[in-house]
């Protein structure tokens, strides 16, 4: 895991873990939101069934999902406490100005996420020999919230996404679905924004950056 968490912060990740592949006790919850209606008219959600909850049946052969948070806010941004969250409240004062959601205002996630995926999944492979694995960045049925929240990323919020001490919820989540059974990290415990035992929170980023939280 340690080899992981190096190439995983060389390819610009804030935070990897690993998850089992038994989301039975999502199953019923998933079920319920979808029967209120509550995706809307995102009928996607309700078009694949209980696979969305069982990651090996999504892709056989899958025994564990490797986690990965990159968190999206620039570098640029000051760094006190609920400062850049002062300028995007201030820029909501100016109605006639146009505003860009702050994770959109770079390149396309999808893309830039997927690549180092991948690569993420290269150098696994040059480490320990070929194995069977697929990337998923918002691209497939996947309860990537509930994985990562189960594997020591963060824990879900009232908002319904992924909290993240670190970071709020100004990331973005990718998986790799492998088929070799990596240690698994622990849900986070108490809050603290960290997994205790397993592979013990692979947070990646230096702590200039806690504080920084979405505005959400």
């Amino acid at each position: 895991m340690a080899n992981l968490r190096q190439w995983a912060t060389e390819l610009g990740f804030s935070q990897i873990g690993v998850a089992d592949v038994d989301l039975s006790s999502a199953e019923a919850p998933l079920l319920d939101w979808l029967a209120r209606g509550f995706h809307g008219e995102m009928h996607y959600m309700a078009s694949h069934g209980l696979k969305r909850a069982r990651p090996a049946e999504l892709v056989p052969g899958t025994v564990r999902v490797i986690t990965a948070r990159m968190d999206y806010l620039p570098s640029s941004l000051p760094v006190q406490a609920g400062a850049w969250q002062q300028i995007e409240w201030d820029r909501l004062k100016r109605p006639a100005a146009a505003a860009v959601s702050m994770y959109a205002r770079g390149r396309d996630y999808h893309k830039v996420l997927r690549a180092r995926l991948q690569k993420l999944a290269d150098k696994l492979a040059e480490h320990i020999g070929p194995f069977g694995y697929r990337v998923f960045t918002d691209s497939a049925p996947v309860l990537e919230v509930e994985l990562a929240s189960r594997s020591g990323l963060g824990w879900r919020g009232k908002h319904t996404l992924l909290l993240s001490r670190e970071a709020g919820s100004a990331f973005f989540l990718g998986e790799i679905f492998v088929d070799i059974a990596l240690p698994l990290c622990l849900p986070d415990a108490g809050h603290r924004g960290r997994a205790p035992g397993g592979c013990a929170a692979l947070h990646l980023l230096p702590d200039h950056r806690a504080g920084r939280a979405h505005p959400a």
